[in-house]
């Protein structure tokens, strides 16, 4: 999978990814500004700034400027906020690039961030903020991150919350872009069917005046569990959602690819040991799976499902003895090359796009510093042995690592306790 990587001479990092044939072309900014470079009195801002960079630039004053001009493109865009990053996109006709170079540059570089403006976004966002709390199986993981994490911007919701949302001012909005966007913590990625000289040129022309100051850097996330831990936040649901952790590393750690097997073992696809056993074995959940978060500098394996109130119990054993197998058994060959079959089919699917190619080449640009080719990543995955499964098992599934988080119609985590443990 070819790309070019081109750091610009202000510090601006390019990326371009060509698609030969390929019908459509995306755009797409990203910045090293997230909720972990937040304090505690603005957790939120990252995402509010998101918003808001879509409500007029002196070209396009009013936010029905900006979507018109890309609903007329026939653009699929958007903008996304995580702990990390922010990005925007627009994913066009390859005919139309010029064009949504140009608005994606313009909303990024010269925001208005009108006061009128900002006082209804924030009504847009306390709505948001409700809806995801009205989503037990969304909400179980914002009480799983506070659970596992504490008071710490890695601790806090991406979003905010309403009281943060309230207090926002168009000056705290200014300084923190000022802060965080600048051209050494950003980059552009184009990832379809373009001419690669020409787009390389009009780059450095559209970003040649964007800020090269310093950037702020965030808080290094501290972790110092010692034993299980256990938190319920009690809702009237009909089914009760558990995510259930295991605290690992950071995305720099040499056992990523071993990490993304066992995941892929444990709780990827319909017959991964979670899926057969949980809901094909037991009927006891409609959705159950597994994932690997790594982070610049922590990680967490998250487990997750939902199920009637009266087989959690059923559940929890059920999912900490798939752990424990990890550990005391040696994955079969079949197994492990199921995985890695699995791993490579899907991550070579979900590349087809060029939406999902800019995002794959663009996050890894700005949470790691480099990019690592999917070829590159298919390779390490295939030298993946049962041996390095079972000691990575050993390592991460061990009491002081063990969080679980619990939505649904419980009040007391008593219930739990004698068998919330994983033998070390």
């Amino acid at each position: 999978m070819k790309f070019t990587k081109t750091i610009l001479p202000n510090g601006l990092r390019l990326i371009t990814v060509p698609m030969t044939d390929n019908p459509s072309v995306t755009v797409l900014m990203m910045v090293e500004a997230g909720s972990k470079y937040e304090t505690k009195e603005i957790n939120g801002l990252s995402h509010f700034l998101e918003h808001m960079v879509f409500k007029g630039t002196p070209r396009r004053p009013k936010a029905t400027d900006i979507s018109r001009e890309l609903d007329a493109l026939g653009a699929h865009y958007n903008a996304f906020t995580s702990q990390e990053c922010t990005g925007y996109y627009a994913k066009v006709a390859a005919t139309q690039l010029d064009q949504a170079l140009d608005i994606v540059s313009d909303l990024f570089l010269n925001p208005l961030f009108p006061v009128e403006e900002m006082q209804k976004e924030k009504g847009v966002i306390i709505e948001e903020i409700r809806m995801y709390q009205d989503l037990p199986h969304r909400e179980v993981h914002e009480v799983l991150n506070e659970l596992l994490y504490g008071d710490q911007p890695a601790g806090w919701r991406v979003i905010g919350s309403e009281d943060n949302v309230r207090s926002f001012t168009r000056e705290q909005l200014v300084a923190y872009r000022q802060a965080h966007y600048v051209s050494g913590a950003s980059t552009v990625v184009v990832a379809g069917s373009f001419d690669e000289s020409t787009i390389m040129a009009k780059i450095e022309k559209l970003f040649a005046n964007m800020p090269s100051t310093t950037k702020q850097g965030k808080v290094p996330v501290s972790e110092t569990q010692t034993r299980p831990q256990i938190r319920i936040k009690f809702k009237e649901t009909d089914q009760t959602h558990i995510a259930l952790a295991l605290r690992t590393f950071s995305v720099f750690d040499s056992r990523i690819a071993p990490m993304n097997v066992l995941t892929t073992i444990l709780g990827r696809g319909m017959s991964s040991r979670l899926f057969s056993k949980m809901r094909d074995q037991l009927g006891i959940c409609y959705y159950i799976n597994a994932s690997h978060s790594p982070y610049t500098d922590h990680g967490d394996l998250t487990i997750s499902a939902g199920v009637d109130a009266s087989r959690v119990d059923e559940a929890l054993k059920g999912i900490l003895e798939e752990c424990r197998r990890l550990k005391d058994e040696v994955v079969s060959e079949a197994e492990l090359q199921k995985a890695k079959d699995y791993i490579t089919g899907t991550s070579t699917l979900e590349l087809e796009t060029s939406e999902a190619r800019s995002e794959f080449f663009g996050s890894q640009e700005i949470i790691k510093g480099t990019i690592e080719p999917l070829e590159k990543s298919i390779a390490k995955i295939r030298a993946v042995t049962s041996a390095d499964i079972q000691k990575l098992a050993t390592d991460i599934f061990i009491d002081a690592h063990l969080n679980m988080a619990i939505v649904g119609k419980m009040k007391d985590d008593s219930q739990f306790k004698p068998y919330f443990t994983l033998g070390s």
